[in-house]
């Protein structure tokens, strides 16, 4: 079996050799993102997509829970009118035996009474029911967008996978390529490469001089800025944006 590699030293490394794993890191990286820009926003319209469906999962639920207690409403409101009937029933036939005129006013009082409250009921009957048919029309609605959601999730998914399947491997070679990279390059350097990558909108931290100009931003170097970065004895980065700009001849 073949012996492992010894770690190199990073303070044994020139800093040519930096500048040149610079380049090839931020070479490997740009590669990496390209990857990743493949993808584009799948990712998120797939973590989006996700989070939809469960909120209309929950708001489904919730109609549904209301429906069915507005169902019960109207039960328990026709069961009053059945009671209240049924007393009716009663105070009439106890009219038939009154001994005088009082009790048979108390009786048709009773009876008003209980005439009122199935009114009531039968009002509230009529509410719960247009409220519960709303519900179900809401809940009709929601299932449309739901199915339609679940629909375009599967779409998307498909599509990512497809991406990340043809990808990964590429992205996981370069992956530990950037790993390897990353142990010629001393912490402090790594850590600022890291930093001006970040910031950056296209993600480059490492450029060379283009037309007399930072690759980065465009901006001018002065010709003495030029020889210097030329003789690779130190990292020097530009004024403007804080890329580290190498020379031209390393890049190509």
């Amino acid at each position: 079996m073949a012996k492992a590699a010894a770690p190199v030293d990073v303070l044994e490394v020139s800093v040519e050799e930096k500048l040149r794993a610079l380049h090839n890191l931020q070479a490997v990286d740009s590669q990496i993102d390209r990857i990743k820009m493949l993808r584009g926003e799948l990712p998120l319209e797939v973590q989006d997509l996700e989070d939809e469906i469960v909120g209309l999962e929950t708001r489904i639920n919730k109609f549904e829970e209301e429906s069915k207690e507005f169902e019960k409403a109207v039960s328990t409101k026709k069961a009053d009118i059945k009671q209240s009937e049924t007393q009716i029933k009663k105070y009439t036939e106890q009219q038939n035996n009154v001994r005088n005129n009082r009790e048979y006013d108390a009786l048709t009082k009773e009876v008003e009474f209980q005439q009122l409250e199935i009114q009531l009921s039968e009002k509230r009957i009529k509410e719960f029911t247009i409220q519960m048919n709303e519900k179900k029309d809401e809940i009709a609605k929601a299932r449309v967008v739901f199915e339609d959601r679940k629909k375009d999730l599967e779409l998307k998914v498909n599509e990512l996978k497809e991406i990340t399947e043809e990808t990964q491997k590429e992205e996981d070679v370069l992956a530990k390529k950037s790993i390897e990279l990353d142990k010629i390059i001393d912490p402090r350097l790594l850590q600022a490469y890291t930093r001006i990558r970040s910031n950056a909108r296209n993600g480059l931290a490492v450029v060379g001089v283009e037309r007399d100009s930072c690759g980065g931003c465009f901006n001018k170097i002065p010709p003495q800025r030029q020889l210097e970065i030329k003789t690779r004895k130190k990292i020097i980065v530009c004024e403007y944006c804080g890329r580290i700009i190498i020379d031209p001849e390393i890049v190509k």
